[in-house]
């Protein structure tokens, strides 16, 4: 096997691949994974970060911002993940010095006693739908002196001083749960903020019975309903510890674009790294000799608890990533490969080379990293 990167080493970085202790038995149920066993018990620890129930971010945006170093000097890093500036950047737009937040259209749907949030993947919103819906409601949000870019139509990205320190939660991290504990709220202060709520129930009314909704409602899907805002922050000057970044993920391509390195999007195997090894020409960028690649085949059936599609991801990734890279690692193709795997409330990263894999007495199972 020839060298597959501009470098030889490798990170893999995968969202919701960890599940909770309290789900692997399920999660995990008849799944066969030698070489991700071999990996795993070979490979060095570098770091376990174990979340908590109620912080509003996500593990792998946590990460992403740190090693770009995207969080501003002072942050109360544990929780902080300040990406809309440059999820907007990848998105087409130029955040420049404002601070931005990203606003997405959602479906709230009412449950006995309370609000719960749908993950805004599974509402099937084409760019014709939205793009109605963001007609109605860009004039509504510009008469209330806020700023509003959306390069995309499902996407938007919000700018106004009325926000202040608002701070919100990952659409993904409050999917599923009663909302009312992951509305926005000033980050010092904990209340609620009225030029948020004000922008937001307008909206609301203009869509409500909107002939967008009236039609989706008529196709048994779910209307939208609302608004949700999370992610707010403004630009920093990053540093990227990688020589090329591989995501479908607006906030990691982002960074990578701002810290000036190669980006693209997330190849379908390690196998297909070689051809784009070739078109790169042997780009380095220097100080850094790592790709990164981002994969997301888990986080919608881990949100919507549906174990066996979750299986199914984690089969293919056995053979389309684990298993080549584990024979390459072994061949010498490979250096290093580094795994970062996430939950929804921690993530494990490890780094295994060839050498780990000598190394017989190490003996770490995959279930000694599921987060409690």
């Amino acid at each position: 096997m020839r060298s597959i990167m501009l470098a030889n080493r490798l990170h893999l970085l995968l969202p919701f691949a960890l599940p909770a202790a309290a789900d692997a038995s399920t999660a995990l149920h008849a799944i066969r994974s030698p070489a991700l066993d071999r990996l795993i018990a070979r490979a060095t620890l570098v770091e376990r970060v174990i979340g908590e129930d109620f912080q509003r971010t996500l593990p792998h945006e946590r990460w992403v911002a740190r090693q770009f170093g995207a969080l501003p000097s002072g942050a109360a890093a544990a929780d902080e993940a300040p990406l809309a500036p440059y999820m907007l950047r990848a998105d087409g737009g130029e955040p420049g010095n404002a601070t931005w937040a990203c606003v997405q259209p959602v479906h709230v749907r009412i449950a006995h006693d309370h609000l719960v949030l749908i993950d805004p993947a599974s509402l099937d919103l084409s760019d014709e739908e939205a793009g109605a819906l963001l007609a109605v409601a860009r004039p509504l949000i510009e008469e209330l002196g806020v700023r509003i870019e959306a390069p995309r139509p499902a996407r938007w990205y919000l700018s106004g001083d009325g926000f202040g320190t608002l701070a919100g939660a990952s659409p993904l991290r409050a999917s599923g749960r009663n909302i009312e504990i992951w509305l926005p709220h000033e980050a010092h202060s904990g209340e609620r903020s009225r030029a948020w709520m004000k922008l937001q129930n307008e909206v609301q009314m203009a869509w409500f019975e909107h002939p967008v909704n009236e039609a989706r409602e008529a196709r048994g899907l779910p209307a939208v309903n609302s608004i949700w805002f999370h992610a707010q922050g403004a630009a920093q000057p990053v540093r990227s510890p990688f020589a090329r970044v591989l995501s479908d993920a607006a906030a990691t391509r982002g960074l990578a674009m701002t810290a000036g390195v190669a980006n693209g999007a997330p190849p379908g195997s390690f196998g297909a790294l070689a051809s784009l090894a070739d078109k790169a020409n042997g780009a380095t960028h220097a100080g850094a000799s790592i790709t990164l690649v981002e994969l997301d085949p888990f986080s919608a059936p881990y949100i919507q608890q549906d174990w066996a599609r979750w299986n199914d991801a984690f089969a293919a990734m056995q053979t389309d990533w684990f298993e080549p890279a584990l024979a390459a690692l072994q061949s010498g193709d490979l250096a290093e490969l580094g795994l970062t795997l996430c939950g929804d409330t921690g993530s494990v990263t490890l780094s295994v080379t060839r050498g780990d894999l000598r190394k017989f007495w190490r003996r770490r199972v995959l279930a000694s990293l599921f987060i409690e």
